[in-house]
């Protein structure tokens, strides 16, 4: 059974809300750039492959954090925890301290992970595909750090969300 999206919506939007129906994490993605911070959040992640250890992310073209990013020769990719929806807001923003006073570390290879999340990938760059108006990036993971006991931060249907246990809340 299908069930319509009772308004006429434009196309953009309608897509919008249809991909919104599916609960993604949220991950930060940065590096020391010239000796500066740089990020931004996505929450288009997803593992690839186990051999190699392959994850993709996609960014939209019209950004300007992501080719410095993509340039880097290793990214830090953090999957935020659910106190992080601040840092995730000012990372999705287009101006000013993308970090505020969140904390962070830095990998030899200028990696940037963020203090508290549920997951730390420090990763390089494998290859990048053409993905419309957003491009494909497939990275090769090069460590990898997990923090079970941290509750990921989650979006879904254009909302910041926690996880809860089936018969809770």
């Amino acid at each position: 059974m299908t069930t319509a999206v009772p308004e006429a919506l434009p196309r953009d939007l309608a897509l919008r809300r249809a991909f919104s129906i599916y609960p993604t994490g949220v991950v930060a993605l940065a590096a020391q750039v010239d000796g500066q911070a740089v990020g931004m959040a996505v929450n288009s992640f997803t593992s690839i492959s186990l051999e190699p250890a392959l994850v993709a992310v996609s960014a939209a073209r019209t950004s300007k954090t992501w080719p410095v990013l993509k340039a880097v020769p290793e990214l830090g990719m953090s999957v935020l925890a659910a106190h992080h929806e601040p840092l995730s807001r000012l990372l999705s923003s287009r101006e000013g301290d993308r970090f505020g006073q969140h904390r962070w570390r830095a990998s030899p290879g200028g990696a940037i992970l963020i203090e508290d999340a549920a997951l730390w990938l420090t990763c390089r760059l494998h290859s990048t595909f053409d993905g419309g108006d957003h491009e494909i990036a497939l990275y090769e993971i090069a460590d990898i750090s997990v923090f079970d006991q941290v509750e990921p931060l989650v979006f879904h249907q254009s909302r910041y969300r926690t996880i809860a246990a089936a018969g809770q809340g």
